[in-house]
């Protein structure tokens, strides 16, 4: 991946997360949240670590799970991290929380699978994908699967059996709770925060946003059972 895109990342500054971050609104000109420059960032980092290992170890990619090797894509798509994260924010507006989870789901989804390693030919399915299971996790309104794969530059049917394995791979770990999301966003925050000391108030709000939406379920399904 270009080198440009980590250093537009990285140079983010802190104050400009603090303040910006989580305050975009829904409209059609919205700018892409600071959240998928530092996903982006992140990501870019984890495949060059990949690719120095496997060049020090040429047996290296050959442990990996022959199940995750469904995210592979037979040709290297031509398009960036960034470019991708940001095409899938213009088409769909995922709201920010969104892409917290996502990378939650990331994260997760390689400590169970320890011979996935993320690199140039899956990454593209892994987000689209994440992002998806995310996005349904967290929003309440969304688009179809068909949809998203159009946005991801896949066939639906495809999109469907990566969303299929991926829950199956990660066991139907979805669940994130509020101190799990604050944790992650720390993270994010650290990653351009220059001595720390920021806090992302917006995300907090969007954690404790969680956590009253799954009160709210929790009461229904009470009502639920009486009612039956």
């Amino acid at each position: 991946m270009s080198s440009n895109t980590s250093t537009t990342s990285l140079a983010i500054s802190p104050r400009k997360l603090r303040s910006d971050l989580y305050s975009y609104g829904y409209q059609e000109n919205s700018n892409t949240p600071l959240v998928v420059n530092v996903l982006a960032s992140l990501i870019e980092r984890s495949m060059a670590r990949n690719q120095r290992i496997a060049k020090n170890c040429s047996s290296w990619y050959l442990s990996r799970d022959l199940r995750t090797r469904i995210f592979d894509f037979h040709e290297t798509p031509d398009m960036s991290i960034q470019s991708y994260l940001e095409r899938i924010f213009k088409y769909t507006k995922a709201g920010p929380s969104v892409y917290v989870v996502a990378y939650v789901y990331i994260d997760r989804f390689c400590q169970t699978n320890p011979g996935f390693r993320i690199n140039v030919r899956n990454v593209h399915r892994l987000l689209i994908t994440t992002i998806m299971v995310a996005s349904k996790y967290v929003e309440d309104i969304n688009y179809r699967n068909s949809y998203f794969a159009r946005v991801g530059g896949l066939m639906t049917d495809d999109l469907n059996m990566l969303e299929l394995e991926f829950l199956f791979l990660m066991g139907f770990k979805l669940h994130v709770n509020v101190s799990v999301f604050e944790s992650y966003c720390c993270h994010l925050e650290r990653e351009v925060s220059i001595g720390g000391g920021y806090h992302i108030e917006r995300t907090l709000r969007c954690a404790e946003d969680i956590k009253s939406r799954q009160c709210e379920q929790g009461r229904y399904n009470q009502i639920a059972r009486v009612m039956l």
